[in-house]
């Protein structure tokens, strides 16, 4: 096939699928923004035709500028643009998630013979009501310095030595358009309360390049830990220059496990700490960065137990396939809005906490530090976990 062949055919096989991309954006935005439009706005509420022609316009506007301040926003890492997307779209999904609710209250008061246009108008109020607590809570949940969870991990490979061993984590810390570096701070100032051993990061570091974010991801330089202090990539990363923040952890003073592992001794007893790149990074183009279990544990001990870091519950299955005996991940936000967790269930196989996967591995989910995109948390709230190295159950 000739050079010329090759351009001509390359539009033809691109075509279908950006036609695809456009039908299906179209149809979620149609969606996201229908439903609670006839909700609140036509449906039988029988508004003044001021208020019915206004409120459509409102809808309709909202609709056609999200798509573009999205792409704007994040897509040329414009912080203005991508702060009102994203706030846009966390209003209109739980607006969308509240209308459908509040359109199968209308049905039980339908059965109950209330009629419109007081029906309807009761399950506007509700929705609003409901919607506004909802996000003014979420937001509030979603700025806060997170809590701390403490869970106890058994590990029987674990040597004596090491019972007790103190594991941070943090992750999907997600710097962003809008400036946490106060919140920064502050995490870091718990992390250090904790007086851990290893402090995690398993990626998801920020949304934007890294002169960008140099004044919220500052605080991590001066986070505490006794032996080690340990980062991995996320997804997001290889939106937001990876290599750039795989370089500058390290000039923080982090030790990035790119694809590689580092040994923790205590009492005699050794713990191999190993980390792989995203799933994610082998299509990212990068040279270097994909996912590698095989180059994160050559040369360590097989006789050794073996702690993790893989940004996405996905790794798990290659976790269990090379014999790790706990993984730590984020990734999923424990689904960050409900009820959006029931989507991320269908790509992942953990939403947060500790699971078991095999009979030697284990896996523990974060819900994630920060937030993504949307600044609301809604019934899915953030955490700093302080995981303790159990070698024996206690009794």
């Amino acid at each position: 096939m000739s050079v010329g062949e090759a351009v001509e055919s390359e539009p033809r096989r691109r075509g279908p699928r950006f036609a695809r991309f456009g039908v299906i954006l179209v149809a979620v935005i149609a969606l996201l923004f229908g439903v609670p439009w006839a909700t609140l706005v036509w449906s039988g509420n029988d508004w003044p035709p001021v208020l019915l022609a206004g409120g459509s316009l409102v809808f309709l506007v909202l609709a056609a500028g999200f798509p573009w301040l999205m792409f704007r926003g994040h897509g040329g890492h414009r912080d203005r643009e991508s702060r009102i997307a994203d706030t846009l779209l966390g209003v209109v999904w739980v607006l969308f998630v509240w209308s459908l609710i509040g359109q199968a209250a209308g049905l039980v008061l339908l059965a109950l013979g209330v009629d419109d246009p007081l029906r309807s108008r009761l399950v506007t109020a509700f929705v609003v009501v409901v919607s506004a607590g909802l996000l003014a809570w979420g937001h509030h949940e979603a700025m806060r310095v997170s809590r701390v969870r403490e869970v106890d991990v058994t590990i029987p490979r674990l040597g004596p030595g090491l019972d007790g061993l103190r594991v941070a984590l943090i992750t999907d810390t997600h710097y962003g358009p809008i400036n946490r570096a106060r919140w920064s701070r502050g995490v870091t100032e718990v992390v250090n309360s904790l007086d851990a051993d290893i402090v995690a990061h398993t990626g998801d570091i920020a949304d934007g390049l890294v002169e960008q974010r140099l004044e919220m991801a500052a605080p991590l330089a001066d986070i505490r830990a006794r032996f080690a202090r340990v980062y991995v990539t996320g997804n997001h990363e290889y939106h937001s220059g990876a290599q750039g923040w795989v370089e500058h952890m390290e000039q923080l003073g982090w030790e990035t496990l790119h694809n590689r592992h580092i040994v923790v001794t205590r009492g005699g007893d050794s713990l191999v700490v190993a980390g792989v790149d995203d799933r994610t990074a082998g299509g990212s183009g990068l040279p270097g960065h994909r996912t590698d279990h095989e180059a994160a544990l050559a040369g360590a001990d097989p006789g050794l137990p073996v702690l993790l870091l893989a940004h996405q519950p996905q790794q798990i299955k290659d976790a269990v396939a090379h014999g790790i005996d706990l993984q730590l991940s984020g990734h999923t936000h424990g689904g960050q809005m409900w009820p959006f967790h029931y989507l991320v269930l269908t790509d992942q196989p953990s939403l947060q906490g500790l699971s078991r996967h095999s009979e030697r591995t284990q896996l523990y989910t974060s819900r994630g530090t920060g937030f993504w995109g949307p600044p609301f948390r809604i019934f899915a709230p953030s955490e700093i976990t302080l995981l303790t190295l159990r070698a024996t159950r206690p009794a």
